[in-house]
């Protein structure tokens, strides 16, 4: 049973919170119940495969062995050499699941949720790494790894700040604010997965005129699918945010009306947030960090423009080794560096002032980017 995919799920999670919800009025917070409630929605998601329950235990003790080991390790040493060989090793089991089915070899390593699982475990020996992260006990990283309300498609966290509301029982008040947002969340879920995206799907995206791909209907298409698309992912964060209020976790937003962004930079700053950010800060900023001090390359946009294509390309074959995905990301790499150029030489010929109908009219191209953008990531055109 995929997780929030079904009304049946919605029961089942609804009956698991009345304990916890009857807890956080009374200011209380049970880690034996709450560890309990995580163990039913897991069997539901991988129970149903054994390869994919399988798969998921062996993945977890393998990330668990790696980051222990590092953080012992990291308290006497701090080499570069072993801190990469760890990164790589906690990406193995993603990057086969990956590879797998380009070779047209049957993907038994896999599971759902893996990526975001990834993303936690190497930021955790990154942060090892910076020494932003002194001490992770076996309880936390488990209770990080395992977080169900997130744990198949994100919003992904941060180990400290989610630690933070783990060590943080709320006040009656704030646990009623956060009940609120989060029955809110859920049913902002609802409005837009179940209603909103499934009408597009149904009534626009499926229909024989759209699937005719003929030029026009392609042209429909691509606004249709880039809404759906939203609305059918946003939908699903709302579900997992909202779950996590009412677990007590501020779980961060994943996305803040990315269509009405002013440029592609402001996309990527509303759209899939908690994704972005996470490759902007270990991605991104660590390779230009890196460049500029071994210093092999002088220009610092030179530095900032080989930063984006990395990001982007990544991201690109993150979502599959497919050309349409790797075109998709080197698009956003494109569209990055050209609109960082243009808006550092607008500074000088003032080409493009900053008005009421230069906003509107921003807002309109860069709309029109964006579903581009993801009519290439859809693969109609190839």
């Amino acid at each position: 049973m995929i997780p929030y995919s079904s009304f049946s799920f919605f029961m089942i999670l609804g009956i698991l919170f009345v304990p916890v919800v009857v807890l956080g009025y009374k200011e209380k917070r049970s880690i034996v119940y709450n560890s309990l409630v995580h163990a039913v929605i897991l069997l539901l998601a991988f129970a149903s495969d054994i390869h994919q329950l399988v798969s998921f235990i062996v993945y977890i003790v393998w990330q668990v062995i790696l980051v222990n080991w590092y953080a012992a390790y990291r308290k006497e040493k701090n080499e570069a050499g072993v801190f990469y060989a760890v990164v790589f090793l906690a990406l193995v089991p993603l990057l086969v699941t990956k590879l797998l089915p380009v070779w047209d070899v049957s993907n038994i390593v896999g599971f759902l949720g893996i990526s975001y699982l990834t993303f936690k475990t190497v930021q955790m020996i990154i942060d090892m790494r910076d020494g932003a992260l002194k001490t992770a006990t076996l309880k936390e990283q488990l209770t990080f790894l395992l977080f169900s309300p997130t744990i198949s498609s994100g919003p992904i966290d941060r180990f400290k700040r989610f630690q933070k509301d783990m060590e943080t029982i709320p006040t009656r008040e704030e646990y009623r604010l956060l009940l609120y947002k989060g029955i809110n969340k859920i049913f902002l879920g609802f409005l837009y997965k179940f209603i909103i995206a499934y009408v597009i799907n149904d009534r626009v995206i499926e229909t024989p005129f759209i699937q005719a791909h003929t030029p026009l209907s392609t042209f429909i298409y691509m606004y249709a699918y880039s809404l759906y698309l939203f609305f059918d992912f946003a939908g699903y964060s709302a579900f997992a945010i909202g779950a996590s209020y009412i677990m007590g976790v501020k779980t961060p937003e994943n996305f803040n009306l990315p269509f009405m962004s002013r440029n592609i930079k402001d996309f990527w700053n509303r759209w899939h947030m908690s994704l972005s950010f996470w490759f902007r800060d270990y991605v991104y900023m660590r390779f230009v960090f890196w460049m500029m001090k071994k210093k092999w390359i002088q220009n610092r946009y030179t530095v900032s423009y080989i930063g984006y294509f990395l990001l982007f390309f990544l991201m690109g074959v993150w979502h599959g080794l497919e050309l349409h995905y790797v075109a998709y990301g080197l698009y956003h790499a494109a569209l990055m560096i050209s609109y960082d150029y243009f808006e550092r030489k607008n500074k000088q010929w003032k080409i493009w002032k900053k008005n009421k109908v230069t906003e509107v009219l921003s807002i309109i191209i860069t709309f029109h980017v964006i579903c581009f953008g993801f009519l290439i990531f859809s693969g109609r055109l190839f």
